[in-house]
């Protein structure tokens, strides 16, 4: 496996944003470079991991979901997505899906854990084909019960070209009836920002990123389906805070805007 260290890879910038250890000299020049065109960068990074796991755990407890699809799952953060929806119930089981090649090697590694439980699928989430004709995913979908898929902080990666609401369509049409979504998307309504952050990270992901997008861009994933929680997409911070202590975003420059809805 070849890994390529001389750009930055979004999934350890995410890394070190958040305190790991599993990135490159160049990634940690890239987050610093990020944290003085958006010094809130950093604490976006942990409200988001935090989102993230309040919103397994509600599906986990409050709605019964025992079958998770992570698309764009980065490098392993405990608690990992798995481990929060198996301490509800042992038997949840996750699809991770992420075509980064530090990725896809640590997620090896962490299928030692459980393999029966947890997959890794190396793949570009916008490739919907090759993820519902996986043996992986097949599996998850056997007999019709709920799916939970993620898109957690990992819609920005796509450009507008690309379509990420189709993607998002096209994944809850395969998903079976009373199905949910989550979603993150870095976001914010200053154009200025979103393009002079985006301008940057297209830049130094040599264009394999896609844009920070205004709010009423997010809501747009949203449509037709039932948001739950919430009356609309919200700054993450603020879905089912568990605590007054949890990582609140700060500076305001940009937000991570999204929810959790159910399909159907």
């Amino acid at each position: 496996m070849i890994i390529v260290v001389s750009r930055p890879s979004v999934a350890r910038m995410y890394d070190h944003l958040l305190g790991g250890t599993d990135n490159y000299q160049v990634d940690r020049e890239a987050c610093e470079e990020l944290l003085r065109l958006a010094p809130s960068s950093r604490q976006l990074a942990l409200v988001n991991r935090a989102f993230l796991g309040r919103a397994v755990r509600y599906l986990a407890r409050e709605q019964g979901v025992r079958r998770f699809l992570d698309h764009g799952s980065g490098l392993p953060t405990r608690p990992n997505v798995h481990q929060v929806a198996q301490d509800v119930d042992p038997a949840s089981e996750v699809v991770y899906i992420d075509n980064d090649p530090v990725v896809v090697a640590h997620g090896e590694i962490m299928l030692a854990e459980d393999p029966r439980t947890t997959s890794v699928l190396n793949a570009d989430i916008r490739d919907t084909t090759k993820i519902f004709e996986s043996s992986a995913v097949r599996r998850l979908l056997r007999d019709d019960q709920p799916v939970a898929a993620l898109f957690v902080s990992v819609l920005h990666c796509i450009p507008d070209d690309d379509d990420p609401w189709e993607l998002v369509r096209r994944t809850c049409q395969q998903l079976p009836p009373g199905s949910y979504l989550v979603i993150s998307q870095l976001a914010s309504d200053d154009p200025e920002l979103r393009r002079s952050i985006t301008d940057f990270m297209q830049e130094i992901t040599d264009d394999s990123w896609g844009k920070v997008r205004s709010y009423s861009e997010v809501r747009r994933f949203f449509e037709g389906y039932q948001i739950l929680e919430a009356p609309g997409p919200v700054e993450v911070s603020g879905w089912l805070p568990d605590s007054t202590l949890a990582p609140r975003p700060g500076g305001g420059e940009w937000i991570e805007y999204g929810g959790v809805a159910r399909i159907g």
